[in-house]
């Protein structure tokens, strides 16, 4: 299974189409505006969640309330699509601004900026859904929750933070976990790297923009112990093998083993800043300030919906090349 997107930030639309999902899913628009309507919540989110209300169009792969195994194509329009004419030139630190002008031989950055956006993430959460919808029909649940904003751990104290670095015309970021339950056994494989889940999971979170690093289960603070006290021991009990810890993530080998998948993705703070960073003017080359385009101050929460749509992808891919099939029925049977 495989997804493409298309279109540009402030462009007329995003399109995807995801290929590869079998027939007799029942699927309809309203599955997928849900998640897309938690992509846009969140505390410290910018002026744009006030003027985009996404909502996607079905355009191809759905016949009276089921996919019928082609190509599923989506569509999400813009409403905001005032900037894409703009030239810009002043380069912002931390974008994709200079490596990307360098690569394309490009003096106008918004050429850069519009596809480098995380604009993009709305197509892939919609992408995700569809994924989500088909993971549920096994009982397969991804979920998500914020664990840290600007290094404050305390839930209470999140939004004081958001607004101080609001007030400070700065941004900040954070760390979200993601957890699946209800995973079986045997997903993914220790054969070959391209195979292993762990790094098809990390990849996927890594490729969301601003993800900085990414853990499964114990993940970094598994180094600073021994071996004794973080393998999960194995039991026995009532017909099935069981742990009684869950430091792996619910992944050994590159495999699910029956627990669930513990995620966790590291969030850089937004690089567009009210108040912008010294930079340089691409042209020009002369000493400036970056150019300031509309941002969030915080949108820990949203990338957290995207890594569950992330996440449910890679999933569902893995699903798929388990238990085989065309059909929803088919994978039911082999299951």
């Amino acid at each position: 299974m495989r997804f493409l997107t298309a279109g540009e930030s402030h462009g007329k639309c995003l399109i995807g189409i995801l290929e590869g999902m079998v027939s007799n899913l029942p699927l309809s628009e309203a599955d997928i505006n849900k998640e897309l309507a938690r992509r846009q919540e969140g505390y410290g989110r910018g002026e744009r969640m006030k003027i985009e209300k996404d909502t996607v169009e079905i355009l191809s792969g759905l016949r009276k309330g089921k996919t019928i195994g082609s190509p599923i194509a989506l569509m999400i329009n813009n409403k905001s699509t005032e900037f894409f004419d703009q030239v810009v030139t002043k380069l912002r630190p931390g974008h994709a601004d200079l490596a990307g002008a360098l690569k394309y031989n490009t003096g106008d950055i918004r050429n850069i900026l519009e596809r480098s956006s995380a604009r993009e993430t709305a197509m892939r959460v919609a992408i995700g859904a569809i994924c989500k919808k088909f993971l549920a029909q096994f009982k397969v649940i991804v979920s998500s929750k914020v664990e840290e904003i600007g290094g404050e751990k305390n839930k209470p104290r999140f939004n004081a933070v958001i607004d101080e670095a609001k007030e400070a015309l700065d941004s900040v970021g954070g760390i979200f976990e993601i957890k699946i339950v209800n995973v079986p056994a045997g997903l993914g494989s220790h054969v070959h790297y391209d195979r292993r889940l762990n790094a098809l999971l990390a990849s996927a979170l890594m490729s969301i923009p601003a993800i900085k690093g990414v853990e499964v289960g114990l993940g970094f603070e598994a180094s600073r112990h021994r071996g004794s006290k973080v393998h999960d021991e194995i039991f026995y009990e009532k017909g099935k093998f069981v742990h009684k810890t869950n430091n792996a993530g619910g992944i050994e080998g590159g495999m699910t083993n029956g627990e669930p998948i513990i995620l966790k993705a590291a969030m850089k703070p937004i690089a567009t800043l009210v108040k912008p960073l010294k930079s340089v003017d691409f042209k020009s080359k002369k000493a400036t300030s970056a150019h300031i385009e509309r941002a969030d101050t915080c949108a820990v929460e949203a990338a957290a919906v995207i890594g569950e749509a992330m996440a449910a992808f890679v999933l569902t891919d893995a699903f798929l090349q388990k238990f085989g099939g065309d059909s929803l029925e088919e994978i039911r049977w082999r299951l």
